[in-house]
């Protein structure tokens, strides 16, 4: 039996062909993997391989084809206050504050409080993203950082058990993508809630996550490959490009999605889904990290180790 606190099996998504006759539409199948309480999962993928569907299915906002979602022993068939979602773009209810706004989330989850205890309670998750001195605007008053802030900070007030971030950051310019990226750690920091995030942005991913999902291309998506991301924390944006393994880890990142991402089909002979046989329990290879650690550190990946981690069933590790 297993003990993982979210576990997603053989999962598919699938369309109705755009004729009668034509044969459906798979955005991906045999999708599996499993998130361990406390952990922060990021996945990432090009354009129309499934991540924000997976999300949605998560949330309770959408269902699979086929396959099962299991969250602490229980099935997910809709949504729930245990899930908080994020989306890139805000969710808001523009007649409210920003303090309005997340305390209409916390009264949702605690209907017994008073609201003293509401008011006290959104503030303080309200002071941790830094708008303590705007919580009486409305969203329509504030900039796209400010609104975001407010969205993470209603998403984490209510303590949901499982928080999913679609593309949090995606909308917002560098410079305050990075001052939210850093609240966002201080809050999962401080509350250890289990993330599962979708980003294009591997410095993001290399920066927030414990592992890194790696998407192959639609259709007929699937997860290929699991990244563990084993860097000291706490980690900030100015010390952990400084690490040794940094840039080792994002090359490798970025040579999957540039070069290896649409190149890993799955033969007629061989099983789809995950490259390694249990897809929820993946254990690690040291060749591959062998292979990973004595890459130089502006190098692309070589044909030849490109082919050890491709046809290698295992999780990838570094550190």
């Amino acid at each position: 039996m297993s003990h993982a606190f979210v576990e997603v099996q053989q999962a598919a998504k699938r369309f109705p062909g755009a004729s009668k006759n034509a044969p459906p539409l798979t955005v991906f199948e045999n999708v599996s993997f499993q998130l361990q309480k406390g952990e922060f999962v990021c996945i990432i993928g090009h354009s129309g391989c499934g991540k924000s569907t997976i999300m949605n299915a998560l949330a309770g906002l959408d269902q699979f084809s086929d396959g099962s979602m299991v969250m602490e022993g229980k099935e997910i068939n809709g949504p729930g206050l245990e899930r908080g979602v994020v989306f890139q773009n805000y969710s808001l209810l523009p007649w409210l504050t920003a303090l309005e706004n997340v305390r209409f989330g916390v009264r949702a989850r605690w209907k017994a409080w008073s609201e003293r205890q509401v008011t006290e309670h959104s503030m303080e998750y309200l002071e941790m993203v830094g708008l303590k001195e705007v919580v009486s605007r409305k969203p329509s008053q504030l900039s796209g950082g400010m609104r975001q802030r407010v969205s993470i900070a209603r998403a984490f007030a209510t303590k949901p058990k499982l928080l999913l971030l679609d593309e949090p950051f995606g909308a917002l310019d560098a410079l305050t993508r990075g001052v939210i990226q850093d609240e966002l750690v201080k809050i999962w920091t401080h509350d250890q809630q289990t993330v599962f995030m979708i980003t294009h942005d591997v410095d993001e991913a290399i920066l927030l996550a414990d592992r890194i999902f790696l998407m192959t291309n639609g259709p007929e998506a699937r997860i290929a490959e699991a990244v563990e991301i084993d860097l000291p924390r706490p980690r900030n944006r100015a010390e952990i490009i400084k690490h040794p393994n940094f840039y080792k880890i994002r090359n490798y990142l970025v040579d999957f999605l540039v070069n290896r991402s649409s190149g890993l089909r799955v033969q007629e002979n061989e099983p789809k889904g995950l490259y390694y046989p249990t897809p929820v329990n993946p254990v690690h290879v040291d060749s591959t990290t062998e292979a990973l650690t004595n890459l130089p550190e502006t190098a692309p990946v070589t044909e030849h180790e490109e082919k050890l981690v491709k046809f290698t069933p295992k999780e990838i590790r570094h550190g």
